[in-house]
């Protein structure tokens, strides 16, 4: 296969494609499967390169839903994996009920829909737990996909026999009733779950959600997009919120906005969290009260001040670099002679960040401020990373002095990291492998017990087919034997309609007087040789034309009321003497006779002109 480019290109240019046409943005799907299921469906219409399929998709609108059906699966039941299902009706629904006024409202997302089971299995389970009316005044569903054909299918919330494998009996009896040979679920519980399109990656989430449910959905997408979506579920929840995700899915590394409930069925609880604890750090006036005299008091703090291991210095309130540490001298370069000089003249007020709007904020706000992530580029292919600390110190009469900055050198801790999170990387990009082939065979295996199920309805209805195909040959045997019999007869009664087109042919031939035939729009429809002898006009340029339309030189307006009778009368007959110029261009008198064509039912049908020279 080629595109006459690089293959990850042209399939980028696909996705760039259904994101501008059709606002379907794929970009945070994960590749393999990606590609895989592009390809897929790219191979069922048989075309070899992307920018043909891009093509294809610009003139054959129905592509679209069938690509979307191909990349979103929408494999879905109700109360799949039934462990979790029981699971959540018997513990987390009573919890979470507990936790809540008996007239607090309840809000549920079921994220990823597809075609409805899931919102309905929630239905079900919530009904249960709080009894028909509670429910109905109580409890709102929203369930949201991307997919606007299985929103449709949801929204009509009618499904077969099959569908319903995984509903109890009693509970079908109880919220499904009959409909059209299928089961529509009941009206009164259908107006409390609300549909919609939402694309996790790009839309805003719904607020205020006690349960959301998102079951085999973020496996799809890559590490990058999980990690997004996730911090929208988090948003989405109300504190102690429930995340219910798919026995394919883990939440690796985001603990710390999650807290398991139960890991085995995947069910997570929202983590309250901690704010940061930046505090207020304050230097107040050293307090002198000691009970003995310690001597060499300022060269000591000046001495252990210099000797600190960490680069520091400290400005005034005019910003005025006042003291350096050895660290920071040999750091950025400092020296005795720019103690002294306004922070804005020296190197450091820009390298290795902004410093002057981070010492102003400190100093207005008067609380520490941390500024993390700062990259020092020294030299090509070397950096230097600090967490940069800013402390006001403040005076015992609450004036602020100065701000103390200390640079605290993060590198080898920053390299660590970046370690661990490419390890994390590659650890996440093998469990997201893994789980995509166990989802992958999972799907497959289903699509497989239908398919067989299908086949086996398929080889009953081919033979029932088979029997009414013979039935329908003795038939079309038959009818083709009767005909045969009417093919004869019209051919029979096509040569005497053709002797007798014959014979009429030669009877206006033979006329020596020019005969014109009009239909009732007053149009030539026959035109003899004897008209063309008069007129010079031949056959196949009148025959089609109107009447009036004809350049001859009879004056055929003066003809046009008495045509007109003969076709609003059937018995009209009349002659009229015209003067005209024939084809020779001499002046003559013309005796027209006009009478009306009358059908066998005594109808006008047109009209008959006969025309000749008068002596």
């Amino acid at each position: 296969m080629s595109d006459g480019q690089d293959p990850d290109r042209g399939f980028e240019d696909v996705l760039r494609y259904l994101k501008e046409s059709r606002g379907f943005d794929f970009t945070g799907y994960k590749r393999t499967s990606l590609m895989r299921r592009v390809r897929h469906r790219m191979n069922e219409v048989g075309i070899d390169n992307h920018v043909d399929y891009i093509d294809h998709l610009q003139v054959n609108a129905d592509e679209f839903s069938a690509l979307f059906n191909t990349i979103l699966i929408n494999v879905t039941g109700f109360f799949r994996d039934p462990d979790a299902w029981d699971h959540l009706r018997a513990e987390i629904i009573p919890t979470l009920l507990a936790e809540r006024g008996p007239d607090d409202p309840v809000r549920v997302w079921s994220a990823g829909c597809a075609s409805g089971e899931e919102a309905y299995s929630l239905a079900m389970a919530f009904t249960e737990a709080l009894g028909v009316e509670r429910f109905r005044q109580r409890v709102k569903i929203y369930a949201t996909d991307v997919d606007e054909e299985a929103l449709t299918h949801a929204r009509h919330a009618s499904y077969g026999e099959r569908e319903l494998q995984g509903v109890p009996p009693e509970l079908v009896a109880k919220y499904f009733e009959p409909l059209n040979g299928r089961h529509a679920f009941r009206k009164d519980l259908r107006r409390s779950v609300i549909f919609g399109r939402n694309d996790l990656v790009q839309d805003a989430p719904i607020s205020r959600i006690d349960l959301l449910v998102c079951r085999n959905t973020l496996m799809y997408f890559n590490q990058e997009t999980q990690a997004k979506v996730l911090h929208r579920f988090h948003f989405a929840l109300v504190p102690r919120g429930v995340l219910f995700l798919g026995k394919a899915e883990m939440l690796l590394s985001h603990g710390r906005i999650f807290d398991p409930i139960d890991l085995k069925r995947r069910v997570f609880r929202k983590s309250a969290g901690s704010a940061a604890g930046g505090g207020h750090f304050v230097t107040h006036a050293f307090v002198q009260d000691r009970r003995i005299d310690v001597g060499g008091l300022d060269q000591l703090r000046e001495l252990a001040f210099s000797a600190s291991p960490v680069a520091q210095v400290v400005v005034t309130g005019d910003d005025v670099l006042a003291l350096a540490n050895q660290q920071a001298e040999t750091l950025f370069g400092l020296g005795a002679r720019d103690v002294g000089r306004p922070l804005r003249d020296l190197d450091l007020s820009y390298r290795p960040v902004e410093l002057r709007g981070h010492v102003e904020q400190a100093r207005a706000e008067r609380r520490a401020l941390r500024v993390k992530d700062v990259e020092w580029l020294r030299t090509p292919g070397g950096s230097l990373w600090f967490e940069v600390h800013l402390n006001p110190l403040i005076a015992s009469d609450n004036a602020v002095l100065g701000v103390s900055i200390v640079f605290h050198d993060v590198t080898a801790a920053r390299r660590l990291l970046d370690d661990l999170e490419y390890a994390n990387r590659q650890l996440e990009s093998a469990y997201e492998e893994l789980q995509s082939t166990n989802e992958e065979l999972e799907t497959t295996n289903e699509e497989l017990q239908s398919t067989v199920e299908e086949l086996e309805t398929t080889n009953e209805e081919l033979q029932s087919t088979n029997e009414e195909l013979e039935t329908m040959n003795e038939e079309l045997q038959s009818t083709n034997d009767e005909l045969q019999v009417i093919n004869e007869t019209l051919r029979e009664r096509s040569l005497e309609l053709d002797q007798v087109n014959e014979f009429l042919e030669s009877i206006l031939t033979s006329l020596r007087a020019g005969v014109i035939v009009l239909d009732v729009g007053m149009r030539v429809i026959a035109w003899n040789r004897g008209a063309e002898e008069l007129w010079g006009v031949r056959r196949d340029e009148a025959e089609g034309e109107h009447l009036l339309d004809l350049d001859i030189g009879l004056p055929v307006a003066d003809l046009r009321p008495v045509v007109r009778q003969a076709l609003a009368d059937a018995s009209f007959l009349t002659e009229v003497k015209l003067d005209a110029i024939n084809r020779k261009g001499r002046e003559v008198v013309v005796r027209v006779v006009c009478s009306s064509l009358r059908s066998n039912s005594g109808e006008p049908n047109g009209a008959i002109l006969v025309m000749e020279p008068n002596g």
